[in-house]
């Protein structure tokens, strides 16, 4: 391999694992919904990044970029729906606070 492709595949991988770490430290570190769906898009950011450098070092870009166009369509339906969900518990129990999903009923 070429040293350039090397750097470069250090450079974002690294950063996209460093993305992947926040990603998972804002969904397990506290009880706030806004949190957590900020992590879940940390964590498909650097998927996306990844899926990026792999395809640029493998040669296969026009592969990659099709598996992110699909994977950013997936995202924005799943990421909208989740906010619609947080809205909800939102007005239901007037708190962000993930332990009051155990008191919704019905």
């Amino acid at each position: 391999m070429n040293s350039q492709l090397v750097s470069i595949f250090l450079t974002f991988g690294s950063f996209a694992v460093l993305l992947f770490i926040i990603g998972i430290y804002c969904i397990l570190a506290g009880y706030n919904l806004i949190r957590a769906l900020i992590g879940v898009e940390l964590l498909i950011k650097a998927v996306t990044l990844f899926l990026i450098v792999a395809g640029f070092a493998s040669g296969h870009l026009e592969l990659a970029q099709s598996l992110i166009i699909t994977m950013i369509v997936i995202e924005v339906v799943m990421i909208t729906i989740a906010v619609g969900i947080v809205v909800g518990i939102y007005r239901k129990t007037g708190s962000l606070d993930a332990r009051n999903i155990r008191n919704l009923k019905g």
